[in-house]
């Protein structure tokens, strides 16, 4: 049975600020099968994942001699807040360092935890300090904290993998990261992300709210994405183009407030049309930086929503076929050349002269 799309599940948590939704097992593996050259020698840093229970954790320990990795930190939150519901004291963040060595276990107890001072929140001197000594970081990151986790990214200038909501695409932020080629969609989207681990006291809700085998409650939002800047040979594949615009304008309205195109669909761009257009942004899990070329979202050159007949469609990012330009460069150029070479010609200079007067 096909999955229905729930958009408004990890609004609904946004909105909440539950952020409790730890990623399954099969779905890691399914991802990072496409990375593995990028991990030897390197640091991995989980600082979103209790080593106890992350299954980021439990990828990276058993596949740790298989990558090659150096080392493999571990880092989670602990909430320290006390009201009048909750006056008992909370242990404090922590992290657990795996390295690969007999001493180290893959299921670390108690005793191998290393207790941080305060909270271990993501912005804390001690966690960026762990942050600092590791080169690549993968994770499922707070989602209504997205924006500033990927910020903190950026700062260090780390490499990462993260689970990340689809409408991350559209914040300005993630949005100029992915234009300017520093960070792009994953393998893995919507369906392929098979559904989130959830605490017990968590609501399910969405079609597709379960209980698994080992008794944990699953939903399926179907909205996340995979958002990296480690690349991957599949992200250079060319989108096969069919569709032709001359002969079938009708299909591909103007915009009344852009000099573009509209196109509904990744799979009907047309090969043929050298102008900007405007695809949805499902667009960026297909886009190839060496095919085309970013130019803006949503919005027309009044900086109103891109419209047609004074209606808007859905959220459009504007973009332009690189092949196309060059070749219609490159045949202006040749035109120019020509018409040159027939003007001086018609002067009656020779070969020796024009070449002469070329230097």
């Amino acid at each position: 049975m096909a999955r229905k799309v729930q958009h408004s599940l990890l609004n609904k948590a946004k909105t909440n600020k539950n952020d409790e939704f730890y990623t399954q097992f099969s779905d890691i593996e399914s991802e990072l099968e496409h990375y593995k050259n990028h991990f030897k020698g390197k640091v991995v840093f989980c600082n979103c994942d209790d080593a106890r229970i992350s299954n980021f954790f439990k990828y990276f320990a058993q596949n740790f001699k298989e990558l090659g990795l150096k080392k493999l930190i571990s880092a989670c939150y602990k909430k320290q807040e006390r009201d009048l519901f909750n006056t008992e004291e909370s242990e404090n963040g922590s992290f657990y360092e795996y390295t690969g060595t007999i001493e180290d276990r893959i299921e670390p107890n108690s005793q191998d935890i290393i207790y941080f001072n305060g909270n271990g929140d993501f912005r804390s001197t001690e966690s960026i300090e762990l942050l600092k000594q590791s080169d690549i970081v993968v994770t499922n990151p707070p989602f209504s904290l997205f924006r500033e986790y990927v910020a903190q990214l950026i700062k260090y200038d780390k490499a990462f993998l993260l689970i990340g909501n689809i409408n991350a695409i559209t914040y300005k932020e993630i949005f100029k990261l992915i234009k300017e080629n520093n960070a792009w969609l994953g393998i893995n989207l919507g369906r392929g992300i098979s559904g989130f681990i959830v605490p017990e006291h968590y609501e399910l809700y969405g079609t597709e709210a379960r209980i698994n085998e080992s008794g944990n409650k699953i939903i399926s939002p179907n909205n996340c994405l995979w958002l990296t800047n480690l690349e991957t040979s599949k992200r250079h594949e060319d989108i096969e183009l069919t569709k032709k615009y001359f002969g079938n304008e009708t299909e591909y309205p103007k915009y009344d407030n852009y000099d573009g195109i509209n196109v509904n669909k990744t799979k009907d761009i047309p090969s043929d049309y050298n102008g900007f257009m405007g695809v949805p942004i499902t667009f960026l899990h297909k886009f190839n930086p060496d095919q085309f070329e970013i130019i803006k979202f949503r919005k027309g050159n009044d900086e109103k929503d891109l419209s047609i007949n004074g209606k808007c469609p859905y959220f459009r990012i504007l973009i332009k076929n690189k092949r196309i330009q060059a070749e219609f460069i490159e045949l202006t150029k040749k035109k120019k050349s020509q018409q040159v070479t027939k003007a001086i010609r018609n002067l009656g200079i020779n070969d020796n002269q024009q070449v002469y007067a070329s230097k």
